[in-house]
């Protein structure tokens, strides 16, 4: 939730930066912010005084009682009844504009950093690292600064790739080699569940737990603390993190408790910290979880939904950190550079796109997706979203830590990142490796899974 002092410190830059995320209405929504929060201001004046004049008048009730003007003494104890009752209505009217100006800040996304490009669409995010890819000449060749806006790779790259590689060989699609190996069945999960729900078998299943393995183990040796939440949680905490309201259509809600089913290890681990102060010296905070993921995924249709490429419920492995503002920048860098090391363990081709506004999620301020290429598909599936939400989660947590230097408490940063999710690794993987002895088995994931093939 965005601070009322980041309003009012630079109004014009928090109604650009809501703009650039393509929020409807950006300036009349902040001035209607300000608009209440002069209500609750005005009222609670119009409380002190009335207060004030309560206090002074009861004073003088004892002197008037002393003196043996009884009348005079009655008259003052109406007046502070009076008084009173005016400040009861002089809270409610705080109450009642605090309340609709926290519901208000509640609907506004979080302003994006300026290094964030402009966009309206995925196609205005821009490719800043392309690894273990055979194809760098002609990245080089169309990067500007550095970096590929999707527009010119998606004009220029992906078709030859594509028409290249069908050139080349016919390699299956994943669904289908999990099917030929019997690693995945999605028929017995729909059997026991409904569409997006698979159930692995055998050396899928251990693949599964062997990536599970890997990355918490990965997570581990980059000094991140695990834990194990649990994977439903209240209401207070899906607002902490900025699920709801902005998500409550893509979330499981079991209704008769007012519970959620976790669309993400973020919103527990984090939630862990809410209404918490923390010493500096504890920061940073470096939390991993391994949990199952439930996300309604209500709207997908099409290809995109087509064996592991999007699931109902699936496992992910999330990197969470908490930090002071000073250092954040230098978290993010650094879980950056971990997901990234997960991938090239993996020796899968990747790229890393830092997210245009139109594109970037409610909450964060800054965005780097990771996305792996299907040999099979001929495209790009994203694997990881790593974001800085700077004091946008932790306001709404009233996540707090206390300043070493002058022991003042402000809020902290938050940052989280999937490291890695599992179904389109899992394709990937599959799809990229697969020979005619059968599946390949990288190099790292070998000791976890405990052979070097599907076969």
């Amino acid at each position: 939730m965005l601070t009322l002092k980041q309003i009012y410190d630079d109004k014009a830059r928090v109604i650009a930066g809501l703009e650039k995320k393509h929020f409807a209405g950006a300036a009349e929504a902040i001035e209607e912010v300000l608009r209440l929060d002069g209500e609750r201001k005005a009222a609670q004046q119009e409380k002190d005084a009335a207060a004030a004049e309560m206090n002074k008048i009861s004073k003088s009730i004892g002197m008037l009682m002393a003196q043996g003007k009884r009348e005079e003494a009655e008259a003052a104890k109406a007046q502070t009844g009076a008084l009173k009752a005016q400040i009861a209505e002089f809270d409610a009217k705080m109450s009642e504009a605090e309340e609709a100006q926290t519901k208000l800040l509640l609907t506004i996304p979080n302003i994006p950093y300026d290094i964030v490009p402009e966009g309206a669409s995925a196609e205005d995010n821009l490719a800043v690292t392309i690894g273990n890819w055979p194809n760098q000449p002609m990245i080089d060749a169309i990067a500007k600064d550095g970096a590929v806006a999707l527009r010119d790779w998606n004009a220029e790259v992906d078709e030859a790739i594509a028409a290249e590689r069908i050139a080349q060989s016919e390699k299956l699609p994943h669904w289908e080699l999990a099917k030929k190996y019997n690693l995945i069945d999605f028929d017995l999960g729909v059997k026991i569940s409904g569409a997006g729900f698979p159930v692995y078998i055998g050396q899928g299943a251990r693949l599964q737990r062997a990536l599970i393995n890997f990355f918490l183990a990965e997570a581990n040796k980059a000094g991140y603390t695990e834990i194990m939440p649990p994977t439903v949680v209240n209401a207070a905490s899906g607002y902490g993190t900025g699920q709801l309201p902005d998500k409550e259509g893509q979330m499981y809600h079991c209704e008769v408790d007012d519970l959620y089913l976790i669309p993400t290890a973020e919103v527990p681990v984090t939630n862990l910290y809410r209404d918490v102060i923390i010493d500096e010296d504890k920061l940073p905070i470096k939390n991993c979880a391994y949990t199952e993921c439930f996300r309604r995924e209500a709207g997908s249709y099409g290809k995109d939904v087509r064996g592991l490429n999007r699931l109902h419920e699936f496992s992910k492995i999330e990197i969470v950190r908490i930090d002071t503002p000073e250092h954040s920048d230098a978290s993010h860098k650094e879980m950056l550079a971990h997901v990234e090391g997960l991938l090239q363990k993996l020796e899968l081709p990747y790229r890393i796109l830092r997210l245009s506004g139109g594109d970037m999620s409610f909450t964060a301020a800054l965005c780097y997706d990771f996305e792996v290429y299907s040999e099979a598909q001929h495209r790009w599936l994203e694997v990881s979203s790593t974001s800085n939400f700077d004091t946008y989660q932790a306001n709404r947590l009233k996540c707090r830590y206390r300043r070493a230097e002058d022991k003042k408490v402000t809020l902290c940063h938050t940052l989280n990142g999937s490291a890695l999710a599992l179904p389109r690794i899992v394709a990937a993987l599959l799809e990229n490796n697969q020979t005619e002895e059968g599946i390949r088995i990288p190099k790292a994931l070998q000791p976890f899974f405990g052979d070097d093939m599907i076969r």
